[in-house]
This record gives C-alpha cells, sequence and structure tokens, in this order.
C-alpha cells in the first residue's frame, strides 16, 4: 500500500473511499483494465447498502434488497467479474399487496410467468377495482411522457399531488401507487417525488420482458459484493476493510490522496469519493464548500431508513416472495428462510415506512409497531419470534423528495484528481444497485479516459 510522509516518484494508484457497490463497481473496472486500485473501507465489512454480518449473534442484512431483472449495467459487471447471477438470485413469480381491508397477488414475470401477469392485472378487483385501475391510466401515460419531456416540472410534484392531479381514485393511490413508492423508497408519498417514481420503472419499459423481481441466495456481501472484491484482488487491486478516511489531501488545486483517522497519508493519482451522502458532502465540503459546482449537492438532504429482521419459530408466508403492506407501518417485506437466510424455520426482513418518525424510537418501541402492523395484515407468525434486531441509518440515502433531482452531482468534477460515485449522483436509475453500478462505471471511464470538466 503506498502508505507516505512525504509524497514520492512511484506510480501511484486510484483510491476508492468506500467499499460499497458503487465504489466496487468502480474499482472493478479500473482493475480490470490494469489500472492500480485500492479501495479503503471504514466499517470491518464490505457492502455498504449492500451488506450482511452478525449483529449480536443474529445474521442480519444492511437492508431488505431485491434484485430487478432490467437491470443492465450491474449484470454486465458481475458477468465480467465471474459472478454468476442465477447462482446468486432466485427469481420471483409472483408479489403480494397486503391492505388491512383486502390483498391481492400480482404475477412478476411477463416473459416466463405471462398467465399469472395477466391474471394479477386482470383479477385483484377486490383490492384494485375495475374503475381504480383505469384511473391509473392516464396517471402513468402523463407521467412517463412528462419523464422525458418535462423532467424539472415532474419533480416539483410529490407522487401524491401528482396522481390527485391525474384523477387517481384515492383507493388506487393507498393501494398501488403507495406500495410502488413508499413500499419500495419508504418516503411518505405526500413527500416522494413524482419523477424519482416514474424514474424507477420508466428505464424497464424497453426491456418490459426483464420486468421481474430476484431473491438474493444468501446475504449479499457473501453472494455478491464479497465475490466482486475477490475479483478486484485477483486483478492486482487492494479492498481494505477498517480503514476511515479523515480528509482529502488537497495541493495545488489537486486532490492528491487520503488522509486516514490514523493520521497516515496515502497518495493516489487519482481519488473516488464513493461514501454515503453525508460522508460524501462532510469530506468536500472541507475544501469545497465555497466551490459553486459543489453547492447544490452539499445541500441535497439524506434521509434515514430503518429496518425490523426477525427469526421465528413459523415462517411468517408460505412463499418467499416481495410483499407490501400498505396503509401500515410495513413498506415492502419478504420472509427469507428459503432464500436469503435459508433455514427450517422463519426469517423475514422489513422496510418500515415514515422513517423519519421511527429513527429515534428505542428498539423495543418500533419491533412492537412491527408487530402490529404485521397482525393487521394477517400475518400473526410473527408472534413465534425468538430474536430480532433493528437496524437504522441515517446517512446513507439521498432523500428522494420533490425538487431534490437537480441537486445530484456529475461523477467527474471540476477538481483536478477528484471523481463521485454512489447512487445519489446524478445517473437514470435513482437509489438502486444499478444507479450504484452505472455510477461506478461512469466514474471509472472518466478516470481511463484522463477525463476533467
Amino acid at each position: 500500500m503506498a502508505v507516505h510522509n512525504q509524497k514520492d516518484t512511484t506510480v501511484e494508484p486510484t483510491i476508492i473511499i468506500g467499499a460499497g457497490l458503487a465504489g466496487l463497481c468502480c474499482a472493478f473496472e479500473l482493475a480490470d483494465q490494469g489500472k492500480s486500485v485500492i479501495v479503503l473501507e471504514a466499517a470491518p465489512y464490505i457492502g455498504g447498502r449492500t451488506a450482511n454480518w452478525v449483529e449480536d449473534g443474529m445474521a442480519v442484512e444492511s437492508g431488505f434488497h431485491k434484485f430487478l431483472g432490467y437491470y443492465t449495467v450491474l449484470p454486465e459487471i458481475l458477468k465480467n467479474a465471474g459472478i454468476s447471477i442465477s447462482d446468486m438470485v432466485h427469481w420471483e413469480e409472483t408479489t403480494n399487496i397486503r391492505h388491512t381491508e383486502a390483498q391481492g397477488t400480482f404475477g412478476l414475470d411477463p416473459f416466463k410467468a405471462p398467465l399469472k401477469t395477466i391474471a394479477g392485472a386482470l383479477g385483484n378487483n377486490d383490492l384494485i377495482s375495475p374503475a381504480d385501475k383505469a384511473s391509473l391510466i392516464p396517471f402513468f401515460a402523463a407521467g412517463f411522457k412528462d419523464y422525458v419531456s418535462k423532467p424539472d416540472k415532474l419533480d416539483q410534484s410529490s407522487i401524491k399531488e401528482y396522481a390527485e392531479q391525474h384523477g387517481v381514485s384515492t383507493d388506487a393511490i393507498e393501494r398501488l401507487i403507495q406500495p410502488l413508492s413508499s413500499g419500495i423508497f419508504f418516503l411518505p408519498i405526500e413527500e416522494y417525488s413524482a419523477y424519482a417514481f416514474f424514474g424507477l420503472f420508466a428505464p424497464a419499459l424497453p426491456r418490459i420482458a426483464k420486468v421481474r423481481i430476484g431473491a438474493f441466495k444468501g446475504g449479499m456481501t457473501d453472494v455478491m459484493t464479497g465475490p466482486l472484491a475477490k475479483a478486484i484482488e485477483e486483478r492486482g487491486g487492494q479492498v481494505l476493510t477498517n480503514k476511515t478516511v479523515a480528509h482529502l489531501l488537497y495541493d495545488n488545486e489537486k486532490v492528491v490522496g487520503v488522509q486516514l483517522e490514523d493520521s497516515s497519508q496515502i497518495y493516489g493519482e487519482q481519488v473516488v469519493v464513493a461514501t454515503n451522502i453525508r460522508r460524501a458532502q462532510m469530506l468536500l465540503s472541507e475544501h469545497f464548500h465555497a466551490h459553486e459546482w459543489f453547492q447544490d449537492f452539499l445541500s441535497l438532504e439524506s434521509m434515514p431508513y430503518i429496518t425490523a429482521q426477525f427469526e421465528a419459530t413459523e415462517k411468517l408466508a408460505a412463499v418467499d416472495h416481495t410483499m407490501f403492506g400498505p396503509g401500515t407501518q410495513l413498506g415492502s417485506f419478504s420472509e427469507q428462510s428459503r432464500t436469503t437466510f435459508e433455514r427450517p424455520t422463519g426469517r423475514a426482513s422489513i422496510i418500515l415506512v415514515d422513517p423519519d418518525t421511527l429513527i429515534d424510537l428505542p428498539d423495543k418501541e418500533v419491533w412492537e409497531i412491527t408487530k402490529k402492523s404485521l397482525h393487521d395484515v394477517d400475518l400473526p407468525n410473527v408472534d413465534t419470534m425468538t430474536q430480532y434486531r433493528i437496524i437504522r441509518g441515517k446517512e446513507n440515502f439521498y432523500r428522494l423528495a420533490k425538487g431534490n433531482e437537480h441537486k445530484r452531482p456529475k461523477q467527474i468534477t471540476p477538481i483536478d484528481g477528484l471523481f463521485l460515485a454512489g447512487d445519489y449522483t446524478d445517473q437514470p436509475l435513482l437509489a438502486t444497485m444499478e444507479g450504484a453500478a452505472i455510477s461506478g462505471r461512469r466514474a471509472a471511464t472518466g478516470i481511463l479516459k484522463g477525463r476533467v470538466i
């Protein structure tokens, strides 16, 4: 590792701060082209938001994640790294919306399971009536059109406001729009940007046959980010944990390296900031708080997240598939004992909505809210819980509220030697694994081409 007290004349690596998916994808793209890379991760494990570890004796994950079939860049990077998607992901055929008054099951794979997909769309009338479904047609038509032609204007409306403006029925808003917005990114629909809503689904339209959801066949560090780090190391790169970067080294109008928390310094040819949003803002603000290019990004808000994960003597549901709980604190959730955390008894992960309200509550109170919500949607096996963990954070996501999209920065900055990667940077897949991969690839491409603004 190129650690120096004074800068020398040796060929220096690209330093990547953060071993989340964005940082690892960037590092792999560079290492695969023969470039020297060092990835520095502050945590004792890699993966960032796509990670798993053991917490007080229980296997947990950073959050409830699913792999979307219409991703393109991430699958390509994983394939190049020798990671098989079929070995990593189990494709689900259905999803379940469980409202307190009704529920419905929808097919997910129009190519491999077309009958289930058609039956789900035409049926489930107790949950979504034919009139409710009809009210969605002009809404989606207008939304996808505005996403292309008026993105800035679209971002000025919340998804609830936009749905009401286009005549979507109250039941359709609560029972379909809410699961597809708050159920995925947990922000209440009164705040959730209409641009962010359509931005998640618009890239799927040209690949409609690939619209499906995959559950991981193991923890994400185990089956995805760990193997990706190994591929980087096989190509000569280094991926180091427990390495907290305290400062960027900035000399003669160029970022030349980093200083670690222990005061040691590492010099690099380029530095890629691929941390979570709040950490990135802290590192950048030290030197660039007055720089015009960074002003919007430094004002971009983060939003908290909170998940409940538990083990039980009984399985929560009969199938390991994605479920939504509109009208409750449940965003999206799943039994995982047949897939991600394989075991004979039960194991589930749950994203909770409205994290601003829940984030500072004690674990026990969050658990009681979770348990009540599961009862409200008729999933009483939660009562057989043997242990639970509440996994939370305040700095990992940018806030998908209206008016924020223009604040997302490009991966290539005007500062010599400085690049950014993270799903909060400007790319079309918003706060997703695919977005992280796109940002990492774009940063790597800028480095390989010697690109500066």
